[in-house]
């Protein structure tokens, strides 16, 4: 039986339906293999009385070229309809156009099939290969667009089962109860589980399906060649793929920004522009960049220059930071699980805190400031937030050690522009003075 995971993108797409009635097209972008193609297929079979999807990355040519005239809508409906064997509905079908990138000349007919109104249209596709392939065409205005990422803890949690887990978590978040130490571990050692497979459909699917962590292991490792092999398509220089196989390496030194030199021979952040907007497009990682003055409208005091790498999937991430040990045995994963290794974690922890804050529709900022006068040492504060017009700044500590002398300092430096600042760490909620500490895997409450 096909599995179908729930995912709360379903809801934004019965708004658009519901909203837009027909106006817009629906474009879902996201990185390969997070379910785009999946999820817009099980929308257009649950809500629409019949539908058509067109794979244009493995469709006949004859029907690509029937997007090259469109004089004639009804010729083109019609045949889409005899080589389909479905009948379409006025307004009760849907045509999925699914990797649109691979017919630009379908995207561009997007503004004509809306205007003309009969049927609703959803397009998915990889948005680095979207805009790679855009080139000689008109990019239609008549498009919402929404971003997909990989599966949430929540999501995950529903698929393995444990339904009940994040109704508690609302709660004692919005209550600042706690959950009781046993709970607790339950739900780290679930937020540990989540880490380590990750939010892929199909690593999460092979978990349920087989319990074999070695096995999820497999197929992420696919999806980072995957990755890699689409970065060193658009980028034959190698410099793209290069910097996303050493994210985790370059995270784990522990250093105030990504270090671009050590990575690549004589380059520096500002003369790779167009590689950072390609791995930024690709969707595979979460750029976090310094905010030079901290307050409301971050967005305007952001270092393009500074800044910190994570990969948008913190599955994926596990994998790559052990890519060169064999995991047949499960036991890199096993301890993991158990919270037994002797790396420091850290920089998965944090990993996966850019992740969820991303997944909740938030930018990723961060901030530091010298800690002596010769500035020799920095205070950091991991990522920067807004919660009612206020700053949130949170710290992020992979073991349950409640020291926060950076959150300290940066609340006595800027605390008329701050709300409550918040500490995630791997024990159960509790308050500090004005300082709330969070287990980590409440995140996306904030």
């Amino acid at each position: 039986m096909h599995r179908i995971f729930r995912r709360k993108i379903y809801d934004t797409l019965i708004k658009w339906k519901k909203d837009r009635n027909g106006q817009t097209a629906m474009l879902i972008k996201g990185a390969r293999r997070v379910g785009k193609s999946t999820i817009a297929r099980e929308f257009a079979k649950k809500e629409y009385q019949s539908y058509i999807e067109i794979n244009f990355a493995k469709a006949d040519p004859e029907v690509k070229e029937l997007f090259n005239d469109l004089s004639d809508l009804d010729y083109i409906f019609l045949r889409l309809q005899a080589i389909f064997n479905v009948k379409l509905e006025n307004r009760k079908s849907v045509l999925v156009f699914d990797e649109i990138q691979k017919c630009p000349k379908a995207r561009e007919a997007i503004k004509f099939l809306v205007e003309d109104g009969r049927y609703d249209y959803i397009e998915t596709g990889s948005l680095l290969s979207i805009k790679k392939h855009k080139k000689g065409i008109i990019i239609p205005s008549e498009e919402t667009r929404i971003t997909m990422y990989p599966m949430d803890f929540e999501e995950f949690l529903e698929a393995i089962g444990e339904t009940q887990i994040f109704p508690l978590l609302q709660y004692s978040f919005n209550n600042l109860r706690s959950l009781g130490e046993a709970t607790h571990r339950k739900i780290l050692r679930l937020f540990r589980l989540y880490m380590l497979v990750g939010g892929m459909p199909q690593a999460v699917k092979r978990y349920v399906q087989t319990n074999n962590l070695a096995e999820v292991d497999a197929i992420k490792r696919e999806i980072i060649e995957l990755y890699v092999d689409d970065l060193r398509e658009v980028d034959e220089s190698g410099r793209a793929s290069r910097i996303f196989e050493t994210i985790p390496g370059e995270l784990s030194r522990n250093k105030l920004r990504y270090n671009v030199g050590s990575v690549i021979k004589n380059a520096s952040s500002l003369n790779l522009d167009s590689v950072w907007k390609d791995l930024e497009d690709s969707l595979t990682v979460n750029i976090c960049y310094r905010c030079t003055d901290p307050n409301v409208g971050m967005t305007l005091h952001k270092d393009m220059s500074y800044f910190k790498l994570y990969m948008g999937d913190t599955g994926l991430f596990v994998t790559l930071a052990f890519w060169d040990q064999d995991v047949a045995d499960n036991l890199i994963y096993n301890k993991l699980l158990s919270d037994k290794l002797s790396a420091d974690l850290g920089y998965i922890y944090e990993n996966a805190v850019a992740q969820m804050l991303k997944t909740a529709g938030k930018s990723l900022f961060y901030y530091t400031f010298p800690a002596d006068k010769e500035e020799k040492n920095h205070y950091e504060i991991d990522f920067l937030t807004l919660k009612d017009n206020k700053l949130q700044p949170l710290e992020v500590k992979s073991s349950g050690y409640m020291a926060h002398k950076s959150l300290d300092m940066f609340c006595i430096k800027y605390k008329h522009r701050i709300g409550r600042p918040i500490l995630l760490y791997t024990k159960d909620i509790r308050t500090d003075s004005e300082t709330i500490c969070l287990p980590v895997y409440m995140t996306p409450l904030l």
